[in-house]
Parts: C-alpha cells; sequence; structure tokens
C-alpha cells in the first residue's frame, strides 16, 4: 500500500521508505553509523484504478405491505361494523353471567338405625332406580326385638280373651242375682200377708200369740232377703263394670303392643337401605364391615334428570329479567352446543342474606358493593335426561329480554295452591337432601 501511494503521488519509493523509516536517538554508547546501501529503484508498477464511489441504494417500492396494511383496515371495519350492528339488533337485548353451575337435588342416604353393614353392592357412579338396595346393615338383633314384641301382644291378646270370658261369667252372675231378688221378693210377699193374716185372727183371738211373732219374723226376714239380694246385684253388676274396665286397659295395652310391633319391624326394615328415586351414586363414604349410627352418611345420590342451573346475576342486570324468558347455556365442558332454557324463579332474597353471618351495614363504615341474585334455570327434560349436565360445571348463561314490554310492572307472585291450602307436618325420612 505504501509503494501504491508513493507512486501515486510522483515519489520514488526508496525515498518514501527512508522518510518513513524512524531514526534512533544516539545513546551514551552508539556504534559508529554507517553509510547504508544505495537502494534499487523498484520496478514501474502499473497503474492504480481509479476508486469507483458506488451511488446510494435507491429504496424500492413495497406495494405488498400497503395492500395488506389497507386489507387488515377494511377487514377490521367490517368485523366492526357487523359487531356494531349485531349489538344493537341482537347483542344489547341479552344479559349474561359466567357465575352460573349446574345443580340438582342432591340427597345423602344415610343410616336410620345403628349396625355393622352386611353389604354395601354400589360403587361410585352407578345408575340406580328407585327401590335398589344401597346398602345392608346386620338384622339379628332386629329380628329377636321383633320376635320378642310380637310374643308379648300375643300374651296380651289372651289375657284380653280371658277378661272377656271373667265379663261374660260376671253378666251371667248378674242375672243370677236379679233372679234372687225376684224370688226374696216373693218370699216377702207371702210374708207379708202371712203375718196380715195372723194379725187379724190375733184380734179376733182365733190365733196363738206365738203363731203371730213368727209370721213377723217371716216377714223381717224376706225384707232382709229382698234387701240382701238387691245389695248383691249392685255388687254383681260393678264386678261387671271392673272387667270391662280392664278389659279396656288390655286393650289400650294391646296396641302399645301393636305399636311396638310396628317399629320393631320398622326398624328391622331400615337395615336396608334402599334408593328413595332413580339416580347415580356418588361420594360413597363406607364399605361392608363398618360400623354406621343413625345419621351415619353412606353414599350421595345424584338424579341427573332434575339438573338446573343457578346464575348468579349483578342486581344492576336483572332490571329486564323475567320469569318465563328464554336463556342460552353454554357448558364449558361442551362449548359448542347451545342449551335453550328458561327462566324458572328468581331468589326472594340475594346469597349474602341467607349466609351464616349476614351483613349488618347500620354500624361502622359503609362500602357499597354490587350484590348477586341467585335466579334458577329450568333445563328441558330431555337434555336433563342424557346426563351430560352434572352438578358443579361452570355454564355461561345468556338470558334474551327482547320482546319485554317494560311499562309493565313485573307479574306479582302468587302462592302456590299446594303450598298456601297444605297443613304443616312433621315428616321424617331415611335420607337427607340437599344441594
Amino acid at each position: 500500500m505504501a509503494f501504491r501511494d508513493d507512486y501515486a503521488q510522483g515519489r520514488p519509493a526508496g525515498e518514501a521508505v527512508l522518510e518513513a523509516a524512524p531514526t534512533t536517538a544516539p545513546g551514551p554508547r552508539a556504534a559508529p553509523r554507517t553509510e547504508a546501501a544505495p537502494v534499487q529503484p523498484p520496478a514501474t508498477l502499473p497503474a492504480a484504478a481509479p476508486l469507483v464511489t458506488e451511488p446510494p441504494p435507491v429504496k424500492r417500492k413495497r406495494p405488498l405491505r400497503r395492500l395488506i396494511l389497507l386489507a387488515l383496515l377494511a377487514g377490521g371495519g367490517t368485523y366492526g361494523a357487523y359487531a356494531g350492528r349485531e349489538w344493537w339488533t341482537t347483542g344489547r337485548f341479552f344479559v349474561s353471567t359466567d357465575d352460573a353451575y349446574v345443580q340438582a337435588d342432591i340427597s345423602t342416604l344415610a343410616a336410620k338405625v345403628s349396625g355393622y353393614l352386611e353389604a354395601v353392592p354400589v360403587v361410585n357412579g352407578q345408575a340406580v332406580k328407585a327401590g335398589d338396595v344401597i346398602a345392608r346393615i346386620e338384622d339379628g338383633d332386629y329380628r329377636l326385638a321383633l320376635k320378642a314384641a310380637e310374643d308379648k301382644l300375643a300374651t296380651q291378646r289372651s289375657t284380653i280373651a280371658r277378661i272377656a270370658r271373667q265379663a261374660e261369667a260376671a253378666r251371667a252372675q248378674v242375672l243370677q242375682g236379679q233372679a234372687q231378688i225376684d224370688a226374696a221378693r216373693a218370699d216377702q210377699v207371702r210374708a207379708a200377708a202371712d203375718y196380715q193374716r195372723q194379725q187379724q185372727l190375733a184380734q179376733s183371738e182365733f190365733a196363738a200369740k206365738s203363731r203371730l211373732e213368727q209370721a213377723r219374723a217371716d216377714r223381717d226376714r224376706s225384707d232382709a232377703t229382698v234387701k240382701g239380694a238387691e245389695a248383691n246385684l249392685i255388687a254383681l253388676r260393678a264386678n261387671v263394670a271392673v272387667l270391662e274396665a280392664q278389659a279396656n286397659e288390655a286393650e289400650s295395652l294391646a296396641a302399645e303392643l301393636r305399636t311396638a310391633v310396628d317399629r320393631a319391624r320398622r326398624d328391622l326394615s331400615f337395615t336396608v337401605l334402599r334408593a328413595p328415586f332413580d339416580g347415580v351414586i356418588g361420594n360413597k363414604a363406607t364399605e361392608a364391615g363398618a360400623y354406621v349410627a343413625p345419621g351415619s352418611r353412606i353414599a350421595a345420590l345424584v338424579p341427573l334428570q332434575s339438573a338446573r342451573v343457578d346464575a348468579n346475576f349483578k342486581e344492576t342486570q336483572l332490571g329486564r329479567v323475567r320469569v318465563g324468558q328464554p336463556v342460552h347455556i353454554r357448558v364449558d365442558a361442551w362449548p359448542d352446543r347451545d342449551i335453550l332454557g328458561t327462566v324458572e324463579s328468581l331468589s326472594p332474597a340475594s346469597g349474602s342474606v341467607f349466609s351464616l353471618l349476614p351483613p349488618d351495614n347500620a354500624t361502622g363504615n359503609f362500602t357499597k358493593i354490587v350484590q348477586r341474585l341467585p335466579v334458577r334455570v329450568r333445563v328441558p327434560e330431555a337434555i336433563a335426561r342424557e346426563g351430560l349436565l352434572r352438578p358443579g360445571l361452570s355454564v355461561v348463561v345468556r338470558v334474551d329480554t327482547r320482546g319485554l314490554d317494560e311499562s309493565q310492572p313485573p307479574a306479582p307472585i302468587e302462592p302456590h295452591p299446594t303450598v298456601s291450602e297444605a297443613k304443616p307436618t312433621v315428616t321424617s325420612a331415611l335420607h337427607i337432601t340437599g344441594r
């Protein structure tokens, strides 16, 4: 490169080298400088090609990028127009929430009597019919209790029969007492007539005085006999009343024993736990050989045919929601399937009111929180019987409020006829229901 630069500037190459060589500073003991040999000029080099400066690159036009950008803008505008039209014509009439879940009338099957489980012939996920056996409890003690109650009842029935025979005998004695009274009264009449006759004869002095005294004694004796017979009749009738009272008492005791027999038979029937309705077994909690007490949980029975949806809407969303409006249900497990339901009812109070510790806003600071009100959505029976809707699944519901006349107030809630006419009763069952 040095030769090329020297050649370009018109100087000999040797001079350039000498000029470029640095001079060494003389030291204290510098060696004597010798003259350098003459430098032969190099061969003539060809002239260097002139440097060509490239022009700056020209930016190419990119029509493809512009087309893509225009297409995206056009597509976005079209989609925005379509979405706006859908919201104006349809979307603004829908009220939706994702705070919704599938629910059913889940029943917790529990033992009614205590004992060791003999068999539990069901497993989780098994479909059962009403009346199918869920569990069996050893029934030996309950059979003995039933036999003892039946024997006591048989003994009491024998007692009732004995008292009935005694009452018949007492009634016969009453009849005998009445006959004795009749005989005594006949003797009384005869003795009274004899005494009157003897008295007349004694006044005429045609009869002895002793005979008159004998007639008087017979009359008094007959009077006493009549009174004794009447008293005996009263005692016999009282004995009949006592026997009748004993018979009533025995019948009452027999009724108690019949109740004891029914209770023992009922306890024996409780040793076999049966399904109260059709459903699917879940949450099985025990196996054969375990000891259960009254109320011990055996398993849960889920009636899938009673599946429904409970949606918790905000209070600000309920202004247009009415009973009977159609509801579109989308289950997260099957997002591509649209299930059409119906608004069945609205809860009488918000969820916080029914909580264990309801809020009390009358004291302290207040922060307003939007409340949620449960809305029950009825699912078509055909869909529920498919068994796809399982309690606990998350769903998204959209209530279609189109066709609502906002000028009309909501219809008043009327009491159900079966509820208003029914009398309060206390019932007991083998199972505990719930959600």
